[in-house]
């Protein structure tokens, strides 16, 4: 599985190179700067893309901005984006395009590494990867969707967790719920929420992006 990284701190970078090469992705670049991973994404097209939202030469938004430029001409091309804090702007920008393979995980999560690449694995094949927190603050600040207001609590309980990433074994372990429920409750949430017959995996990734970009 290739990547194309981006980091500007050199240390973190080389380690997030090492920790993905340990895991047998291979690494077909890794820049430190925005202009360079437009570049390196358009040249390369990646399986994947790890990004730094923030990097050279403006320090704002540089990677995030470069990603979506690259899923502009590259369409569905999966990122997943890394972050000091929670920005909820730059994760609503992330999911405006209402594609899935996409990603939004806090830098704390690097030091977990099966967490982190569990997440560029889940991002590559195209699903989601939210981390809790960013889940937590969209939900807080969201204005509910007349779709999403259907949802019974516990239904919208399941897909919050899908948009973490959660699979249904995960979900009906978190909870205490078994997973025959779960599926149940994922079969109701396509159907309230009017998602095409399709494969599941691919109505998971609308259904989170519904929840998230409401």
């Amino acid at each position: 599985m290739r990547v194309v990284l981006a980091e500007d701190l050199a240390l973190l970078r080389e380690g997030l190179v090492s920790l993905l090469e340990t895991h047998d992705f291979e690494i077909a670049a890794a820049v430190d700067n925005g202009p360079s991973l437009l570049k390196a994404l358009l040249d390369h097209r990646p399986d994947v893309a790890v990004v730094d939202v923030r990097l050279p030469p403006s320090f704002t938004d540089e990677g995030l901005q470069a990603a979506l430029a690259a899923r502009r001409r590259v369409p569905g091309l999966p990122v997943l984006v890394l972050s000091q804090y929670v920005e909820q702007l730059y994760a609503r920008e992330l999911l405006a395009d209402g594609g899935g393979g996409i990603g939004y995980l806090l830098k704390d999560r690097v030091f977990d590494a099966a967490q982190f690449v569990d997440a560029v694995r889940r991002v590559a094949a195209g699903g989601t990867a939210m981390d809790p927190e960013v889940v937590s603050r969209l939900v807080a600040t969201g204005t509910r969707g007349a779709p999403l207001a259907r949802l019974t609590p516990r239904e919208t309980e399941v897909l919050e967790l899908m948009a973490q990433g959660r699979s249904n074994a995960a979900i009906a372990e978190r909870l205490v719920v078994t997973e025959r429920a779960v599926t149940k409750h994922t079969a109701n949430i396509f159907t309230k929420l009017d998602l095409p017959v399709a494969a599941d995996d691919n109505r998971r990734v609308l259904a989170v992006l519904a929840y998230l970009n409401r």
